[in-house]
């Protein structure tokens, strides 16, 4: 009985969670005259980098689900902005990396800066133990969407 109540609860928090957050990056894209589409394809670049694995174009329109052309269209656009720059970091100089350009890093940390010290606020509460155990239910969370979400695309 207890461990229903707290799937149903957990569930309805996760989507709350991610509701919120989509209002909050809407807000940043409005502010920052960005697409929505965009806006994904920075926190996906982001991601990337943080983890070692930066993203080429190919890689980045399959993550989102779009065409060659409409990856190439949005790069451009983000490039143009400054928000986005291509390196080439390989020995094969066709291989191209997409990186957070500076004024696009520069936006977003004057944007969500505010907010760390309340997340962290909230972090606070938690022993390394009890984050542990947050990171992994998270991790296997966001990995199920994403594999939910390929077989949708299949």
């Amino acid at each position: 009985m207890e461990r229903r109540r707290l799937r149903s609860r957990l569930v309805d928090l996760l989507n709350a969670y991610a509701s919120e957050a989509n209002h909050i990056g809407h807000a940043f894209a409005g502010r920052n005259h960005l697409h929505g589409p965009d806006l994904h394809a920075l926190l996906a670049v982001m991601h990337a980098e943080r983890a070692g694995v930066p993203l080429t174009p190919g890689r980045l329109g399959e993550t989102m689900g779009l065409s060659s052309g409409a990856t190439t269209a949005m790069i451009d656009r983000l490039e143009r902005d400054g928000h986005l720059r291509r390196t080439r970091e390989s020995t094969d100089r066709r291989v191209v990396h997409l990186r957070y350009g500076e004024s696009g890093m520069a936006l977003a940390q004057a944007f969500f800066t505010p907010l760390a010290p309340r997340t962290d606020l909230v972090m606070a509460g938690f022993d390394v133990a009890e984050l542990q155990v947050v990171e992994r239910f998270v991790q296997g969370m966001v990995e199920t969407l994403l594999n939910y979400r390929d077989e949708l695309r299949g």
